[in-house]
């Protein structure tokens, strides 16, 4: 899914081209974006839609654009970039000059594309929060291990020693915390702490 909402736009033979893209839970709630960009945009000349609901429809629009040179290409960009609960608006001022069949298709992929760029993606997935206290000799060690695994240290506090809160994905907890121990031979002990469902920003 997207990280958060993302908009860019370009101008491609007088005609501008915004691409927004938006987290969605719910059909229903990417149709009520829709609705609202239509409502909010009716000036624009056409604007083309694709959404994919993780376990519910995926579908798409060419909003009066000839067909297949819309919301198919920008629906192909949304799957190529492995998103899921994601909306993607792009919205087309015409400038007078028509791009033809191949210059649209190649428009909208750009327009779904940068607004994925703009907001960043994000992967939802269930974490294993642990409670990592580590002598200071062991600190940078720890953190290149986090990374390592995916990892993320979501808090640090230096007291006698360094204290972390550290999220792992829930398939790669066990296997972090047998590295952690046989690394530090033993003197490092991670404290299972709960689990949480959420989604945290993957590095492009």
């Amino acid at each position: 899914m997207p990280t958060g909402f993302g908009e860019d736009e370009f101008t491609e033979k007088k005609s501008r081209f915004i691409g927004r893209i938006w987290p969605v839970e719910s059909e229903e709630e990417a149709l009520a974006k829709i609705q609202e960009m239509e409502k909010q945009y009716k000036d624009a000349a056409h604007n083309c839609w694709a959404y994919i609901i993780r376990g519910g429809p995926s579908r798409f629009s060419d909003n009066g654009e000839p067909g297949g040179t819309a919301g198919n290409p920008m629906m192909q960009v949304l799957q190529k970039e492995q998103l899921n609960n994601v909306l993607c608006v792009v919205t087309r001022y015409f400038g007078g000059i028509l791009l033809g069949a191949g210059g649209l298709v190649r428009a909208y992929t750009k327009g779904a594309k940068i607004a994925v760029d703009a907001a960043g993606k994000s992967m939802k997935r269930v974490w294993t929060v642990l409670y990592v206290p580590c002598p200071y000799s062991f600190y940078e060690r720890v953190k290149l291990e986090v990374e390592a695994f995916g990892g993320i240290i979501r808090n640090t506090e230096f007291t006698s020693e360094v204290e972390m809160e550290i999220l792992v994905a829930q398939t790669q907890a066990e296997a972090f915390v047998n590295r952690l121990t046989d690394m530090s031979a033993a003197t490092i002990e991670a404290m299972e702490t709960g689990k949480e469902y959420r989604a945290f920003p993957v590095e492009p």
